[in-house]
């Protein structure tokens, strides 16, 4: 049997043991049951496995424990935030192939890592707030009472959302998701998860918070998400909540009702990028069984 190399990277936090805890696995070359075996081990929301490509300096898969994902922002800061410390690359503007195409990763010589999304779309939707409201767990006027003024819509910047507005911070956090009825609601919408968020933030410095639920790719809830935070990002402007006035750079934070705060650096501009470091808490190796074989991971 192989051994490789595998880490659990901490992203969007300088603190162990915070912000979303991301698998790398630097030799990831591997075949597609042995990388969705080794993310079923690790049991966090994304492990992102590093691999040669023809078409980019590197090229990134991302496994959730139960199914691949085209894009993850957390895990591709996370493998490249280990990169930069591990002496594999140095600070500067990276390529690297994912399932959405080749998108650009800029590092800092700090280890603060920015990626590049892909081409957002926005697209404003209807919702029925009651049944909206029962799946989060949520008082259906809270969305009622911000939604007349912003209305939620799916979002995407390489992986979709249903971005939905929540008026106060007691609300959002209290949410009591019914996890079927979430994972109904992302099979209607064709999205990934639910963002809920509110402008009544922790952090005097923060612009939002977000919770994302995604049962149907097995994250019950999302400590803190790249991905949705560069599709919030890009909602954010469409709806011009902001009234043509969107701040350079957008802090996010998320995490911290599930004891995993972080926070998510935002631009929305030409591109959309998200930034932030991120901290290995883990490092170690892992036994892989044969392609064929199903056995349980040794750790």
């Amino acid at each position: 049997m192989q051994t490789r190399r595998t880490l659990l990277v901490d992203a969007f936090t300088t603190e162990p043991l915070s912000g979303n805890a991301a698998g790398v696995v630097p030799d990831g070359d591997l075949a597609e049951s042995q990388m969705q075996a080794v993310a079923r081990e690790l049991a966090v929301s994304e492990t992102a496995f590093v691999q040669q490509s023809s078409s980019a300096d590197r090229r990134l898969r991302f496994f959730t424990p139960t199914c691949e994902v085209d894009l993850c922002g957390h895990a591709t800061v996370a493998a490249h935030a280990h990169l930069f410390a591990d002496g594999a690359i140095d600070a500067g503007t990276h390529t690297v192939e994912t399932n959405v195409g080749v998108l650009d990763v800029e590092v800092e010589s700090d280890g603060t890592v920015w990626m590049t999304q892909d081409d957002p779309t926005v697209e404003t939707v209807d919702l029925d707030y009651d049944r909206v409201a029962s799946a989060l767990g949520i008082d259906p006027a809270a969305l009622r009472d911000v939604g007349e003024d912003v209305p939620s819509a799916v979002a995407s910047t390489g992986l979709p959302f249903l971005v939905v507005p929540v008026n106060f911070l007691e609300h959002l956090s209290a949410s009591d998701p019914d996890f079927d009825a979430v994972e109904e609601l992302t099979r209607e919408y064709d999205v990934a998860g639910v963002y809920a968020f509110t402008f009544d933030a922790l952090g005097a410095e923060s612009t939002l918070h977000g919770r994302m639920f995604a049962p149907g790719v097995g994250i019950p809830e999302d400590p803190v998400t790249g991905t949705a935070s560069g599709a919030c990002g890009a909602y954010l402007r469409h709806v011009d909540v902001f009234e043509g006035d969107l701040p350079e750079e957008m802090v996010f934070e998320q995490g911290h009702f599930v004891d995993r705060p972080g926070r998510v650096r935002v631009r929305v501009g030409t591109d959309v990028r998200v930034g932030g470091r991120a901290v290995t808490s883990l490092d170690g190796s892992l036994t892989i069984p044969p392609a064929a074989d199903d056995d349980i991971l040794e750790a």
